[in-house]
């Protein structure tokens, strides 16, 4: 059983990306509350919301992909 390398290669490239949206969404989120007077503090905080919900997606999606390659599924 070998691994697909070029597989895990983009598994731990969207992982990374996984990661940087992990933090990135509840920074968002955070300053969507932080200023709720604000004219913008809906649509920041909905981009938080969808930046949280895709970090999330991505999540799953790059794990699945690590393990396809791991267990060399096509």
């Amino acid at each position: 059983m070998h691994t697909n390398k070029e597989l895990l290669a983009k598994g731990i490239k969207r992982l990374g990306l996984t990661v940087l949206l992990m933090f990135l969404a509840p920074f968002t989120i955070y300053e969507a509350f932080k200023n709720e007077t604000h004219p913008w503090y809906l649509p920041v905080l909905i981009i938080g919301l969808l930046l949280a919900i895709t970090a999330i997606v991505m999540a799953f999606y790059s794990i699945k992909t690590i393990m396809d390659s791991l267990f060399n599924k096509k």
